[in-house]
């Protein structure tokens, strides 16, 4: 117990208390050395010039120790002030981070510190500005996916119950065409639930099971098909350009959810009359595939976050517009499971968004 009572707390305490113990060593070695050995050759050398032992010792008490007395407190107080200043220095800017890392914890993600110190303190300040910044950007990202996930269920589940509870009351009369809407709300919903499902799945291990050499033409045509009837409600021309075959090293599975992902991400955001080309084509150690669209470019601050979970463009809560925003998502989780890469383009021509494949 008196051992963790005395014990110095804070680092500016113990570089204080390691400097001057630093100094206390120096000086009792200076103090043998002057004390110890130039005394004994003082007092050689007074007696070779004819001093006595006794008038030699009282020469050297009276003129060097009171110096080196004096010297020694001198540079004890200026080694203490000296190692005082350093060490506050030092622990300044440490209490700043861990005030501001406690601030943090308590989700003031806002929270940042200055630059100030050696040079491993300001990289140190960095890192931790660098991961308070990336919270409040994932926290930002989280609250919008609630707000926007909300949105996308509470609207089929609205109009199931307000179906539901008609039929219930005889409002309506049962009938097919009730029943297919009831479906297709459903149907959203269930959707919507895989779509969360395959984002919160670690589809690394899983996938390089399932990898094997596919061809990637007939899976590109058939992603078009299935995707044909949304562009064909909004009179949107459809081009596609592929070679007679493409080998790639894939899942057919993911290659076909990320096809279906990417043509109903261009047809949402293609205007009516609007045109979306797919192509593919080999390179020389991969497979490149886009989806380009017609249509309004996405803004440039925009662009890098596209691919992030729960990131959307479009601020709105328009279903017809935003979708929940994890589409693009599901495809560069899928891609870069295979080995492959993802990117998007966009101007004032339109917006393509490409993936890559090992060949």
């Amino acid at each position: 117990m008196i051992g963790a009572w005395w014990r110095p707390r804070g680092i500016a305490v113990r570089v204080a208390l390691l400097s001057f113990l630093v100094t206390a060593v120096a000086v009792g070695v200076i103090a043998i050395g002057v004390l110890g050995v130039a005394q004994a050759t003082f007092n050689r050398l007074m007696l070779e010039a004819g001093q006595s032992a006794a008038t030699a010792h009282e020469m050297f008490d009276q003129s060097v120790v009171p110096v080196f007395l004096v010297a020694a407190a001198i540079a004890a107080v200026a080694s203490l002030l000296l190692a005082s200043l350093l060490a506050l220095r030092l622990a300044g800017p440490l209490d700043d981070i861990a005030g501001a890392a406690r601030r943090v914890a308590g989700g003031e993600y806002q929270a940042r510190v200055q630059r100030s110190g050696p040079d491993e303190l300001t990289s140190l300040a960095d890192s931790f500005n660098q991961m308070a910044e990336s919270l409040q950007q994932q926290e930002r990202m989280r609250r919008e996916f609630i707000v926007n996930a909300a949105h996308e269920l509470s609207t089929p589940l609205t109009n199931l119950q307000g179906y539901l509870e008609a039929l219930r009351d005889g409002v309506i009369a049962p009938s097919a065409q009730q029943f297919q809407s009831l479906h297709e709300e459903v149907d959203r919903l269930v959707r919507l639930s895989q779509s969360l499902n395959t984002l919160a799945e670690d589809n690394g291990s899983n996938t390089a099971k399932t990898l094997e050499t596919i061809d990637l033409v007939p899976i590109v045509r058939a992603a078009v098909e299935l995707a044909r009837p949304s562009f064909e409600g909004k009179a949107i021309r459809v081009q596609v350009v592929l070679p007679d075959r493409l080998a790639v090293r894939a899942g057919s599975d993911q290659l076909a959810q990320v096809l279906a992902n990417l043509l109903q991400n261009a047809s949402r955001y293609t205007p009516e009359g609007g045109l979306v080309t797919l192509a593919a084509e080999a390179r020389r150690s991969d497979v490149l595939v886009s989806v380009t669209n017609s249509g309004q470019a996405i803004p440039q601050q925009d662009l890098p976050h596209v691919f992030e979970r729960f990131y959307r463009v479009e601020k709105s809560r328009d279903r017809a517009r935003g979708g929940a925003g994890i589409g693009l998502a599901i495809v560069k989780q899928l891609v870069e499971g295979i080995g492959g890469r993802v990117g998007a383009e966009s101007d004032a021509r339109g917006t393509r968004f490409w993936f890559s494949l090992p060949a």
